[in-house]
């Protein structure tokens, strides 16, 4: 009993048998046989062990002690620190998709406006009589007039949504 007793309150303070050996300035194997039962600790390592093992003697020579997980609070500590990690890490990915968005849509921007500059609005010259051509013309004009006014907006928020997303040092 008192060698099951050592052996499970060793683990569960997270110690083995050389930690355990280094506290009471004894060889490994010492405690090897203790847990095994073939020799039993003199009544001063006794209360040398249990200090070692902030474990009253009582209970050491008690009733059989009931294992524990090691250090649980270190476990969820451990525990913890992973899913911070992978929740930083998810919210940089995050962060660089939509930085990367942004850019791509200050240049499609830049690239519609370069586009309605180059066309230099034809439809101002087509024949309105054809229904086709003044549904067309119309919806172009609208289309035109529409990014012209909003487009400097978008760019704006586009620059400063760029500006907020980017790496920070």
């Amino acid at each position: 009993m008192l060698g099951e007793n050592i052996k499970v309150i060793r683990k569960s303070k997270g110690l083995s048998q050389q930690e355990l050996a280094v506290k009471l300035n004894i060889v490994r194997q010492t405690v090897s046989k203790w847990e095994q039962g073939l020799s039993v600790p003199d009544s001063d390592m006794l209360i040398s062990l249990s200090e070692a093992l902030e474990t009253p003697v009582s209970t050491l020579l008690g009733e059989t002690v009931i294992e524990t997980e090691v250090d649980t609070l270190k476990a969820i500590s451990e525990k913890l620190e992973v899913i911070n990690l992978q929740l930083a890490q998810r919210k940089n990915m995050r962060r660089m998709v939509i930085h990367w968005l942004l850019i791509l849509l200050c240049v499609i921007i830049g690239i519609v406006f370069a586009v309605l500059l180059e066309l230099e609005s034809p439809y101002l010259g087509w024949d309105y009589s054809d229904p086709e051509t003044a549904i067309l013309g119309v919806g172009f004009h609208s289309f035109e007039w529409l990014f012209v006014r909003v487009a400097p907006i978008m760019l704006i928020g586009t620059v400063i949504g760029i500006f907020l997303t980017r790496k920070k040092k």
